[in-house]
């Protein structure tokens, strides 16, 4: 399987977007906890068909306009990880859930436990891991940092508590 690698320069950093000839595999902000990681090669710098859509899909998001993603998405993950970002991808643009709530929807006593899948979602964005908060509606933990995590949440209009 032939990995390739192209770079996106967002309004708030540059992502990495890793993709085989069928599937998203990965976008991870340039220098983010757990950068790339879970691939098995090193990927070829270019494009390919799954490479240009979901760059189109980045510029529709970042242009305030919400469409259902429009390529396959394969992260790469355990059995309950993946169970996770599932979870994730039903959070509508727009709104928010706690780790608990993903806890509960899961049956997973450990909302710590979410939160550590969380922070390992391969392929940010497209995943919308941004759209988790803490119990108390804070900030909490995005493994491109929570100044991105905020931008996000702001640029999707949801009101976010200061502390």
């Amino acid at each position: 399987m032939v990995l390739y690698e192209c770079h996106y320069q967002t309004p708030i950093g540059e992502l990495s977007l890793v993709a085989t000839d069928q599937a998203l595999v990965g976008a991870w902000f340039l220098g983010q906890v757990h950068f790339q990681m879970g691939l098995k090669e090193v990927p070829l710098q270019g494009f390919n068909p799954i490479l240009h859509q979901a760059k189109a899909w980045l510029d529709t998001y970042f242009n305030g306009e919400m469409q259902t993603i429009p390529i396959e998405i394969q992260p790469q993950g355990t059995l309950f990880q993946k169970s996770v970002w599932k979870a994730l991808l039903a959070i509508p643009y727009g709104e928010t859930v706690t780790y608990g709530q993903i806890a509960g929807q899961l049956n997973c006593k450990s909302a710590q436990a979410v939160g550590g899948a969380i922070g390992r979602n391969p392929i940010s964005l497209f995943i919308p891991c941004h759209r988790v908060l803490a119990a108390d509606g804070q900030l909490r933990g995005y493994a491109g940092g929570l100044d991105k995590k905020a931008w996000l949440l702001n640029h999707e209009t949801i009101l976010i508590l200061k502390e």
